[in-house]
C-alpha cells in the first residue's frame, strides 16, 4: 500500500512521474491516482462501513416476516445473529474506514508540501517574480489541507456510491416501483443543487484570492516590522492588514452562505425522497402488495438513503473547493525559470565579461567597482551570478514592481538589450550577456555557475539555528576555517556575545542582532564558502568606521589567488583593491588604482566623496 510520508521526487533531477498541471480537474484526478491503491482500500472499508446501513432493514424485515409473524424461534434468531455480524463488521470496518482516511489526508497535504517545496527550490530566486510569498504559503498549508478533505470525500462518496446501488437493487427486487423512483429521483435531487454550484465556486475563488493577498501581507508586515516601527509605519500597515482582513471576512460570509445553501438543500432533497418513499411504501402495503417487514424494510432503506444523498452533496461541495484550489497551486506548479539549462562545461577560476558594461573580470584579482548609480552596480552583480532580474522575460508582474525594484529591473532589461546588441550570436539563440572565458552564460550549467561564482548582496538572510549553521550551513568546514571567516569579517563579537559561542542561538532572520552584526555574520558565511569567483554588494554598508577598516584590510588576504569583486563606495574598502572600476550609467568609464581614478577621475571623487559624507 502506500507509504507514509508520500514518496515525491517531482522537480528533481531524477524525477519518475509529475503532477497533471493541464486543468484544475486533472490536477485533482492527479493527486488521487498518485494514491489509488489507498483511495480504493479506502473505498473497500468505507463499503464494509455502510453494511449496517444497507443491508440491516434487509435483515430486520426478513426477522419480521420469517421469524416474528410466524413464530419461528430458529429463523427469528438466525436473521437476528446475520444482522448482528453485520454490525459488528460496520463497526470494524468503520474503524479501518477512518485510519485509511487519515492516511490518505496526510499523503495528499504533505504530498502537496513536497511538491510546493520541491518547485520553489527549483525556481529558486525566480519564484518571488511568479507568485507572492503569502500565495505560495497559503498553496502550502490551506490548500495541501483541502486536497486531504477531497480525498477523504472521494472514498467516501465510492462507498456511497456502490452502497445506493445496493439499496436499489434491494428495493428494486421487491417494489420495481420504488427501486425506480429511487434511481431516477437520486440523480434529478443531486442536480437540482447544481445551480447552487456556480456562485459557491465564484465566492470560494474570491476569497481564496484575497485571503493569500492578506497572508502576503501579514509575512511582508513581519518581515518589516523593526523599520516600520522605525518610520512610525506600523500603524498605517495595522490599519491595511484590519481592512484586508474584514474584506475576507465579508467573503467568507457570502461563502458560507452559499455552502450553508447547498448543504440545507441536500438535506431538504433528501428528506423530500424519504418521504416519498415512505408514502408509496405505505400504500402499496395497503394495497396489500408488501408485506409488514418489507415496508419496515423500506422505510430503513429511505432513512439510509439520506446518507448516501448528503454525501453527493458534500463531495459536490468539496470538489468545488478542490478546483479552487488546484487553480492557485498548478499556477505555482506550471511557473518555470526562463531559462534552458546549457551544457559546456565551466574552468574552475573563469575570466568573466559583461557585456553590457564592458567589465571583465581577471582571475585571482581583488576588484571593486564603483557606479554613479547604485542600481546599476547591483543590478550588475545579478547578471555576473545569473540572477534576475536579468535575461528573463518582461511579464505582467514585472510592470507591478514598485520604486527601487521597478528601477532595477528597467536597468537590468536595459543592460542585457545592450548586451544583446553586442552578442556575437547570430543563430538567433537568447543570450545573458555575460561570458566566462568566451562562452555565454546561457550555455553553461546553472548548478557549475552556482559552484564557481557566489553573489552576497545586501538582502542575503540568516535562518534561525545556531552560530555554526549560520556561518557554515553545510558542516563542511573546520573550525578554524570558521573561526578565520568569522575573524575576517570582524563578527567576533557576535560569537562572544552569544550565550553558547557557536551553539548560541540566532533566530529567524537574524533577530536579536543588530543590522551590523547580521551583516557581518553573513559576510563571514560568504567567505567560508570560499568560491573561486566572490561578488560582495556594499559588505560593509551597516557598520561602523573602525569594523569597516579591519574588514577592509582583512578581506584582501582572507580572498587572496581567488577572484573578488566588492560594489562599494567605501574609501576604505577601495584602497585595498588590486583595481577599481568606475561605472557611469551602465558603462565602465575609467579603470585603474583608487589613488590613479581620485587624481584623474571627477566623476570617481564625487561618487567616493559622497561614500564618505555618509560614512561620516
Amino acid at each position: 500500500m502506500h507509504d507514509f510520508p508520500p514518496k515525491v521526487d517531482a522537480y528533481t533531477p531524477g524525477e519518475t512521474s509529475r503532477p497533471d498541471t493541464r486543468s484544475p480537474a486533472a490536477f485533482l484526478w492527479w493527486t488521487l491516482r498518485v494514491q489509488s491503491d489507498v483511495v480504493a482500500i479506502g473505498a473497500l472499508f468505507g463499503l464494509v462501513w455502510l453494511l449496517p446501513g444497507t443491508l440491516s432493514p434487509f435483515l430486520l424485515g426478513k426477522v419480521i416476516d420469517t421469524g416474528i409473524l410466524r413464530g419461528d424461534a430458529v429463523a427469528t434468531l438466525g436473521w437476528a445473529g446475520l444482522l448482528t455480524v453485520v454490525v459488528v463488521l460496520g463497526a470494524a470496518g468503520g474503524i479501518a474506514q477512518h485510519t485509511l482516511a487519515v492516511r490518505g489526508w496526510l499523503i495528499s497535504l504533505y504530498g502537496t508540501q513536497k511538491l510546493v517545496a520541491r518547485k520553489a527550490a527549483r525556481l529558486g530566486h525566480v519564484l518571488s517574480r511568479r507568485l507572492p510569498t503569502g500565495e505560495v504559503m497559503s498553496i502550502s498549508s490551506s490548500d495541501s489541507d483541502t486536497f486531504g478533505a477531497v480525498f477523504d470525500v472521494v472514498c467516501r462518496a465510492i462507498a456511497a456510491l456502490f452502497a445506493f446501488f445496493v439499496v436499489c437493487g434491494l428495493m428494486f427486487s421487491t417494489s420495481h416501483v420504488l427501486g425506480l423512483v429511487v434511481l431516477v429521483a437520486a440523480p434529478l435531487l443531486v442536480a437540482a443543487a447544481s445551480p447552487v454550484l456556480r456562485p459557491l465556486n465564484a465566492a470560494q475563488t474570491a476569497e481564496r484570492t484575497q485571503n493569500g493577498e492578506l497572508t502576503s501581507l501579514a509575512t511582508d508586515i513581519v518581515a518589516g516590522l523593526r523599520i516600520l516601527r522605525g518610520i512610525g509605519g506600523e500603524a498605517t500597515f495595522g490599519a491595511n492588514y484590519a481592512a484586508q482582513s474584514q474584506r475576507v471576512r465579508r467573503l467568507g460570509v457570502v461563502t458560507g452562505t452559499w455552502q450553508t445553501l447547498a448543504e440545507t438543500l441536500g438535506v431538504l432533497l433528501a428528506g423530500l425522497l424519504l418521504v416519498v418513499l415512505v408514502w408509496l411504501g405505505s400504500h402499496q402495503m395497503m394495497a396489500g402488495e408488501l408485506t409488514v417487514g418489507q415496508l419496515i424494510s423500506f422505510v430503513g432503506y429511505a432513512v439510509f438513503m439520506v446518507w448516501p444523498m448528503q454525501t453527493f452533496f458534500e463531495f459536490a461541495q468539496k470538489w468545488v473547493r478542490g478546483l479552487v484550489s488546484a487553480r492557485k497551486t498548478i499556477t505555482l506548479l506550471n511557473a518555470e525559470v526562463p531559462f534552458a539549462e546549457g551544457t559546456q562545461p565551466l574552468s574552475a577560476s573563469p575570466r568573466l565579461h559583461d557585456l553590457a558594461s564592458g567589465l571583465v573580470v581577471e582571475p585571482g584579482r581583488f576588484l571593486a567597482v564603483v557606479s554613479t548609480d547604485p542600481e546599476a552596480s547591483a543590478a550588475l552583480a545579478d547578471r555576473l551570478g545569473r540572477y534576475l532580474p536579468g535575461a528573463e522575460p518582461v511579464t505582467d508582474q514585472d510592470e507591478d514592481l514598485k520604486g527601487r525594484a521597478a528601477r532595477r529591473a528597467r536597468v537590468a532589461r536595459d543592460a542585457r538589450r545592450a548586451a544583446e546588441a553586442e552578442a556575437d550570436d547570430r543563430t538567433g539563440r537568447s543570450v545573458w550577456g555575460v561570458e566566462a572565458d568566451g562562452v555565454d552564460y546561457s550555455r553553461l550549467p546553472l548548478a557549475a555557475l552556482r559552484e564557481r561564482v557566489v553573489v552576497s548582496d545586501t538582502g542575503s538572510q540568516l535562518f534561525a539555528g545556531t552560530l555554526q549553521t549560520a556561518v557554515d550551513p553545510f558542516g563542511t568546514h573546520t573550525r578554524e576555517q570558521a573561526e578565520a571567516a568569522l575573524r575576517t569579517a570582524s563578527a567576533e563579537d557576535v560569537y562572544e556575545g552569544l550565550p553558547g559561542g557557536w551553539q548560541g542561538r540566532i533566530d529567524e532572520l537574524g533577530r536579536g542582532l543588530s543590522g551590523g552584526q547580521r551583516q557581518r555574520v553573513v559576510l563571514a558565511r560568504a567567505l567560508l564558502r570560499d568560491p573561486e569567483v566572490l561578488v560582495l554588494v556594499e559588505p560593509t554598508s551597516a557598520v561602523d568606521a573602525h569594523t569597516e577598516a579591519r574588514i577592509a584590510e582583512r578581506l584582501p588576504a582572507q580572498r587572496r589567488g581567488r577572484t573578488t569583486v566588492v560594489m562599494t563606495t567605501s574609501p576604505l574598502v577601495l584602497h585595498y583593491a588590486d583595481e577599481v572600476a568606475l561605472l557611469v550609467g551602465t558603462r565602465v568609464a575609467a579603470r585603474g588604482t583608487h589613488a590613479d581614478l581620485l587624481a584623474t577621475s571627477p566623476d570617481y571623487r564625487q561618487v567616493v566623496a559622497r561614500g564618505m559624507e555618509e560614512d561620516e
